[in-house]
């Protein structure tokens, strides 16, 4: 494997949005592939509407699970709010995919916590010298009269902008999501090739 790019990726969320499903799509695609990866889960896992962080590494063979800060490729946020806990791992030059859903915390409701607009957070990813790459939920494309799934369009938007679509493929990454779910490959293939349709236009 000398010589093959490499792709770090740290994946941020609140439970119940399937950024750990993400991670695991991109870790079979890339298993497929005999790209060398690691894939490490390691907060708020099983606690609904908890924060939920995740790091993959593809391409970098016994390279150990942590992402230094400032190293990270790619962050991908699924939650306005919990997506400035990323850009200390982006690196000056990477890609940072907000998928800019609302969960609206505690403190917020009640009216003590400030919850940051768009634009501050877009000013923050700037400011880190990373490209950002916003998908809007309100815009989320329809698929056989369904709203496509956020997690799989997320992915797509990723795959694009990033070298995962040299390193893994956007094919691979098909067929990783149509194996995770048979029943509905083609929904969520249809749901995948959007975001790569917006990640590509990025």
């Amino acid at each position: 494997m000398s010589g093959r790019a490499t792709c770090d990726v740290v994946l941020i969320g609140v439970g119940g949005q399937g950024i750990l499903t993400i991670g695991e799509i991109l870790l079979d695609a890339a298993v497929g592939r005999g790209v060398p990866a690691t894939f490490s889960p390691t907060k708020g896992m099983a606690q609904r509407g908890g924060f939920v962080k995740a790091e993959l590494r593809l391409g970098a063979d016994g390279a150990g699970p942590r992402i230094r800060d400032g190293g990270a490729d790619a962050v991908v946020a699924m939650e306005r709010s919990e997506s400035l806990k990323g850009l200390q791992f982006v690196r000056s030059g990477g890609v940072f995919v907000l998928y800019d859903a609302v969960w609206e915390p505690t403190g917020v409701m009640l009216g003590t916590d400030e919850y940051p607009t768009r634009a501050r957070v877009l000013e923050a990813i700037a400011a880190t010298g990373a490209r950002s790459v916003v998908l809007d939920p309100v815009a989320r494309p329809t698929i056989g009269g369904k709203p496509a799934s956020p997690n799989v369009f997320t992915l797509g938007a990723l795959v694009a902008a990033t070298a995962l679509s040299d390193l893994i493929g956007a094919g691979a990454v098909e067929a990783a999501i149509a194996a995770r779910w048979p029943r509905a490959a083609e929904a969520n293939v249809a749901a995948f090739r959007s975001g790569l349709d917006v990640g590509r236009g990025s």
